[in-house]
């Protein structure tokens, strides 16, 4: 099963209100995720993103995951490794920032094949501007 999940996260303030946004496509369906926090911050919102798109998948896939966080795909393809390799830990031996998200990311990752693309954040790319309207509205609804 080939799957795209496009996504992003907000947040007004850093910390501050946020959200995240998902939208999930397979064989012509779509479906779509969104949540909001009081207190958060844009890279918390990214990374949650991520999580539950993956969550929202039933069954190991192919997936593709485009994402307009260099924060989220760095971390998942150059710094995720070596962080698990030193017990979560920075090259500067510093705890990692968000560790509890990275965590459950690597977790969801490691139940399929994914593929990381990145696309410009407000370039009219449809689907990840759709993500982050839904990103948008729920920090809204906060």
């Amino acid at each position: 099963m080939n799957v795209s999940i496009y996504t992003d996260g907000s947040s007004r303030g850093n910390p501050g209100c946020g959200g995240y946004g998902v939208v999930l496509l397979y064989e012509g369906h779509r479906k779509e995720i969104s949540g909001g926090f009081r207190l958060t911050t844009n890279n918390r919102m990214e990374l949650t993103a991520v999580i539950e798109g993956l969550r929202a998948l039933k069954e190991p896939c192919k997936v593709t995951i485009t994402s307009d966080s260099t924060y989220v795909l760095n971390g998942v393809t150059k710094w995720m490794e070596n962080w698990k390799k030193k017990g979560w830990k920075t090259n500067g031996n510093k705890p990692v920032r968000n560790v509890d998200l990275w965590k459950q990311l690597d977790n969801a990752v490691g139940e399929h094949q994914v593929y990381w693309q990145w696309v410009r954040g407000h370039s009219g790319h449809r689907d990840n501007e759709l993500a982050d309207q839904l990103a948008n509205e729920a920090t809204d609804e906060i």
